[in-house]
């Protein structure tokens, strides 16, 4: 059947003594799409289409993940410790977020039902609330370094915050509440592939290319007060934390579903992560190299705000480059609070059971769609505070998805294991190692960085 032929739903519709909600209707149509591309003859430009057709949760998730908040913790990082052992460590956080993300696409797929609705109902009312709290206090914590990304990034242009906050609010509020999953999607990829712009201002930059070689077996590495310093810990935590949060589970299984992708939709959904991994990590390294080249590698990481940042990089290099920088800072806080407000949003609706999806119509489903707009406009209004440490509380927020990670990622290992609803696409006994070693390693990093923050001399290391 030609996708020309299939009507768009306009409301609920009657099939026999059947009403399909219209977010249903449009899901179907969705599904109906992707049928009549596979029916038609497998010549490149047909699988181009096909391929182009299953992309979006993998890429929304990855390069959400290079939020404002991530962007300026790579900064940081760069700033303080040079082209060094973050680089290769880079690589090892892609390797973790496909692990850990792969799961929640079989378990989209195989249950078609969220992650926060399989909480609530395989695990009763407690841990279904306690689940949902702790997502939607992070989740307004992270958007808050979105919004300091357009802020930052707005005021380098002349731009008052009192513009381009509430702008970006409008922008991403609307975004959400009126358009179409499909739409919705393609619009997030747009906004998303403009991230790249920082790996074209790394290599504007003429880094030493042979230290970034030298990087992955030692070389240049810079640890003032060693690998147990509260500033390495603080620093380690804060990347983890843009790597893997809480938000990306909840997002990345719910637009599985809301794409309406099914098991045998599986691997192409695994193709669509990798491609967004390796975005994602190509991204934070060129970040990373970029100050690193720019600051030397020698700066107080703790306190370097998006301004510094920024103005460092226009005295040193040039406005150009200082512009595209906070201009990328606009796009990174832009598509990471559209994917994290819509993850606030589908994980409210499956807790609550509610309509879920953004093909419901905001007169039908608008409490769907109200806890996440609160919520987005909560983190605008705290990032128009005057006064605001930008810098520590972006890296505090980064730190504080660490620490929530462990909670969300042993539920997410439980529903992978629970074979009634996994059936063949149980974890596998190699999964479940790699995964056990990911949580104990949040758990040991988060209480070192206690630890080394409590009792800075505890661990050998000081500030």
């Amino acid at each position: 059947m030609a996708s020309h032929h299939i009507p768009p739903p306009q409301a609920s519709i009657q099939v026999g003594d059947l009403e399909i909600p219209e977010e249903m209707a449009w899901r179907i149509r969705d599904r109906l799409r992707l049928d009549a591309l596979r029916q038609r003859p497998r010549t490149p430009w047909n699988r181009l289409l096909l391929g182009l057709s299953l992309l979006g949760p993998g890429l929304l998730v990855m390069f959400g993940d290079n939020d404002a908040g991530g962007v300026v913790t790579y900064a940081q990082t760069g700033a303080q410790y040079g082209i060094g052992i973050f680089v290769p460590l880079m690589f090892l956080m892609g390797i973790i977020a496909y692990v850990v993300q792969e799961m929640t696409i079989r378990l989209g797929a195989v249950t078609r039902r969220g992650h926060a609705e399989l909480i609530w109902k395989r695990y009763g009312p407690f841990w279904g609330i306690f689940s949902l709290v702790d997502l939607v206090i992070a989740n307004i914590l992270t958007l808050t370094t979105e919004f300091l990304g357009i802020r930052v990034g707005g005021t380098y242009f002349g731009l008052s915050p009192w513009l381009t906050v509430p702008a970006g609010l409008v922008f991403v509020t609307g975004v959400l509440v009126f358009l179409r999953y499909a739409t919705w999607e393609r619009v997030g990829i747009f906004i998303a592939a403009f991230n790249m712009v920082f790996v074209p201002l790394a290599v504007a930059c003429h880094p030493d290319w042979t230290a970034v070689g030298e990087s992955f077996v030692g070389g240049h590495w810079i640890l003032p007060g060693g690998f147990l310093s509260a500033t390495f810990l603080l620093l380690l935590s804060a990347n983890i934390g843009t790597t893997i949060a809480p938000w990306q589970l909840f997002f990345q299984q719910s637009c599985v579903v809301d794409k309406g992708l099914l098991p045998g939709d599986i691997q192409a959904s695994r193709r669509d992560l990798m491609l967004g991994v390796a975005g994602m990590v190509l991204v934070a390294i060129a970040i990373i190299v970029l100050t690193a080249t720019i600051m030397g590698g020698n700066a107080d990481g703790g306190s370097l705000s998006p301004r510094v940042i920024l103005a460092t990089l226009s005295q040193k290099e040039g406005h150009w480059i200082a512009g595209l920088f906070a201009l990328g800072l606009i796009e990174a806080g832009l598509i990471a609070a559209i994917v994290v407000t819509a993850s606030t949003a589908w994980a409210v609706g499956e807790a609550l059971d509610l309509p879920r999806s953004i093909n419901a119509s905001p007169s039908r489903a608008w409490a769907f769609y109200a806890p996440a707009v609160v919520g987005t406009a909560i983190a605008a209004g705290i990032v128009l505070i005057p006064h605001v440490p930008l810098g520590y509380l972006n890296l505090s927020v980064q730190v504080i998805a660490t620490v929530f990670m462990p909670a969300a990622m042993l539920f997410l290992l439980m529903l992978l294991n629970d074979r009634e609803l996994m059936g063949a696409h149980v974890n596998s006994p190699q999964r479940n190692f790699w995964s056990v070693v990911i949580l104990v390693t949040l758990i040991v990093c988060n209480a070192l960085y206690g630890i080394a923050t409590v009792f800075p001399h505890a661990l050998g290391g000081g500030l």
